[in-house]
């Protein structure tokens, strides 16, 4: 990355757009709710299925592990594959009132709570460690196809199809999974979504993006 570290690429980010503050939920379970809601489609999508969520009164998980699924198929349909999704959130909530709701899920470590939550049906990588980052306060990066496709341009990776468990490990290779950069994962997180949504497009902008002086792509093409 032209010696670039990761905690660089932070600074970077950070100077150019400044904090982002996620993840725009007002409870820890509406983020959980949300991180399954927005697989395969967009954050404006998930965000109306959430909205109808709060309406009809179902964001916490006792009201959503009871409600009638059909019902809840409807409320979700603006996120796309909602049968599917809304047996991922019954799952999920069971889950979670199981594990003793939001607080008895942050008083465990993050070693035995993230395994816990990859056996939950319809929790894959990225929706755990989404939770675990943003609704769990739990320091456990968030890998996503925006983190690839920035770290491949940059000349970290050599694909974008390379392994999430080895983007994660070499995130946090640089930047350890401890408390002191739980805020410094949840701002890398969110800044590389945002970069990549502006600038580092399928088709990049380059010629405005903050790193364009950085990037092996532009040397590369």
């Amino acid at each position: 990355m032209a010696g670039l570290s990761i905690a660089q690429l932070l600074q970077v980010l950070l100077e150019h757009f400044g904090p982002q503050n996620w993840w725009p939920a007002e409870t820890p379970f509406e983020v959980c709710v949300g991180a399954v809601l927005t697989q395969n489609t967009t954050w404006e999508n998930a965000s109306r299925a959430v909205g109808n969520l709060k309406k009809a009164n179902l964001l916490t998980p006792e009201a959503l592990s009871s409600t009638d699924e059909r019902e809840l198929q409807n409320l979700i349909k603006p996120a796309g594959f909602f049968r599917q999704k809304a047996r991922y959130l019954k799952e999920l909530s069971r889950f979670v009132v199981k594990e003793g709701g939001i607080e008895g899920l942050k008083a465990q470590p993050l070693k035995v709570l993230r395994p816990k939550l990859l056996n939950v049906k319809g929790i894959g990588p990225e929706t755990a460690d989404s939770i675990l980052l943003y609704a769990l306060d739990k320091p456990s990066f968030v890998v996503d196809k925006y983190t690839k496709r920035l770290l491949y341009r940059l000349g970290v990776l050599e694909g974008e199809s390379v392994s999430y468990n080895r983007v994660k490990a070499l995130v946090e290779g640089e930047i350890p999974p401890t408390e002191e950069h739980l805020k410094e994962y949840k701002e890398l997180h969110a800044l590389i979504v945002e970069l990549c949504k502006r600038y580092c497009k399928t088709r990049p902008n380059c010629r405005e993006c903050p790193l364009r002086e950085l990037c092996y792509n532009q040397h590369n093409p």
